[in-house]
């Protein structure tokens, strides 16, 4: 057998085998885009088998102002989306309720204080004491979560469930999808 050398001091042969190699890759490849391209054909026949240039441009416009008009509504959604926003914020959205007996010599638990609160943790809480003489109503504004008149204990307990009653939820939530 005859080594021949080629260029860059490679056998003729090495050379040989590395030129076969590169025609086959390259003939892979353009096996792989052939393929793509039939495959580009058919969906590009489907397309328009049975169209006219005119058909297709009446389809496209009509498509086109079908996107139109939802963009449009889309914009009209997310502006009335904002107000509504704006107007549940101020709504009360959260509530805490605690009963509780007022005096020593009543049962039933039949006083209550409730708060309700807005987003923001306004609001007020309304307290309702009963006793055998009668019943005492009261109600103090809460701003922020806090008021400026003197709070009873369950008073202050009722604000904190409002204000704590979005993580209960969640939590309620989250245990339910486990």
């Amino acid at each position: 057998m005859i080594l021949t050398t080629g260029a860059f001091g490679l056998s003729l042969e090495f050379i040989i085998i590395i030129l076969l190699v590169l025609i086959i890759a390259i003939g892979v490849c353009l096996a792989m885009t052939v393929k793509q391209l039939q495959n580009i054909s058919r969906k590009y026949y489907a397309l328009t088998s049975g169209k006219k240039a005119k058909d297709l441009e009446d389809i496209m416009l009509t498509k086109f102002g079908e996107m139109d008009k939802m963009k449009a509504r889309m914009k009209r959604f997310s502006r009335d989306h904002r107000t509504f926003s704006g107007h549940l914020n101020t709504c009360y959205n959260k509530f805490g309720l605690v009963k509780y007996d007022a005096f020593d010599n009543m049962a039933g638990e039949l006083s209550f204080s409730l708060a309700l609160l807005n987003s923001d943790n306004s609001g007020f809480v309304l307290t309702s004491m009963h006793s055998k003489q009668g019943c005492f109503s009261y109600a103090k504004e809460v701003i922020k979560g806090d008021s400026y008149i003197a709070l009873s204990n369950e008073e202050k307990e009722a604000i904190k469930k409002a204000k704590t009653i979005d993580e209960e939820i969640k939590q309620m939530v989250d245990e339910g999808e486990e």
